[in-house]
């Protein structure tokens, strides 16, 4: 039988169609998986370590290790919902750390206190908010008026933002910051890391932010289908300025905890941070093509990473491993999609019925 030569270039897009559905598909029950993954990863180090993971200071050290990489995600989770991509997050977050940083070294002395301190505190945080806001709008802007593919416009602003930061600090690291401004990353209340209670405030406002405005609703009909919501009538340039803005804030909140933790800033810190935070994103059901996903569903992929993290540094395994194990744990979500794929597709099929067709008399 002859071939036809068309025959070939539709079955690859039929074959990669497939792929992006299935990329695209929607696993019910994302969030019990994650927990019955979080309850047995839990059990499995409680029975290798009874002595040392199931305790209090154990917990306490993955709920101060957690909010950096958490304030991270939520700022990448955001522009993800959206469709697009902000590979900038990192950048920003160093340029507002160094910000702040050079402000409060240069309108007092990290060993002084007092009122005068406060204030210094606090115009050094207002001034890497502003810088936040001023990043995120510009970034937004264009990609929202340039046509071209968010992951090309963050890509550019990625660079610019880095080649600034390194051209402005020589590469150099800003150190010693003041006592009440620390208190942010070290501080405890009742046993919670301050930090911790930061993050879950922050996703808390993210997902009420998404979930319960206007806003929130365009953002995920943008990541749904850009055309159809714009030909919907809303105002989809708005929309996209204000998910990097919202980005972008989330990223100076990062900052602050970043600063307060290692007391010193650099254009340098967190660059690991940045494919982790999109591993985060997609094991925890967010699409990575858009309009769908939650926030609960990031945490609890969080808090997975993390529970990893922590039971291979107190096993004294690698941290390479570590990475390793997280790229695992991503595939094998994949891999799960892939074979539910065809089971949920006819599920689908027979819940919709047969198709009706309507007779004429």
């Amino acid at each position: 039988m002859a071939l036809d030569r068309a025959d070939p270039p539709r079955t690859a897009e039929a074959g990669l169609d497939r792929l992006l559905a299935i990329a695209r598909l929607r696993v019910p029950g994302t969030e019990r998986g994650l927990l019955l993954l979080l309850a047995a990863l839990f059990l499995l180090f409680s029975a290798l370590l009874p002595d040392r993971f199931p305790t209090a200071a154990t917990l306490q050290s993955m709920m101060f290790q957690l909010p950096e990489l958490g304030l991270l995600a939520l700022a990448m989770v955001v522009p993800l919902l959206s469709g697009g991509i902000n590979l900038a997050i990192i950048a920003t977050t160093n340029q507002c750390a160094l910000a702040m940083a050079w402000l409060m070294k240069t309108l007092g002395p990290a060993a002084a206190s007092g009122p005068e301190t406060l204030l210094v505190v606090l115009v050094a945080m207002l001034a890497g908010l502003v810088l936040a806001v001023l990043i995120g709008t510009v970034t937004g802007f264009l990609v929202a008026t340039m046509g071209v593919h968010p992951i090309l416009v963050t890509l550019g602003t990625m660079s610019l933002v880095d080649g600034i930061s390194i051209w402005l600090t020589r590469g150099t690291v800003i150190a010693g910051f003041p006592e009440p401004f620390l208190w942010l990353a070290n501080g405890v209340v009742l046993g919670v890391p301050v930090s911790f209670v930061i993050l879950l405030a922050a996703a808390g406002v993210t997902a009420a932010i998404l979930g319960r405005t206007a806003f929130g609703l365009s953002v995920y009909m943008i990541g749904s289908n850009l055309e159809a919501t714009r030909y919907s009538g809303v105002d989809t340039r708005s929309v996209l300025i204000r998910v990097y803005l919202l980005s972008s804030v989330l990223c100076w909140l990062a900052a602050c905890l970043m600063m307060a933790r290692f007391n010193s800033a650099s254009a340098g810190y967190a660059q690991s941070y940045l494919l982790v935070t999109i591993l985060a994103a997609v094991l925890g059901g967010i699409d990575p093509f858009g309009g769908f996903g939650r926030i609960t569903g990031l945490l609890l992929a969080l808090f997975v990473l993390q529970v990893i993290s922590s039971g291979f540094n107190l096993l004294g395994l690698s941290q390479h491993l570590t990475l390793a194990i997280w790229g695992l744990t991503l595939l094998a979500v994949m891999a799960v999609k892939f074979l539910l794929a065809p089971r949920l597709a006819g599920r689908a099929a027979t819940a919709a019925g047969p198709p009706r067709h309507d007779e004429k008399g």
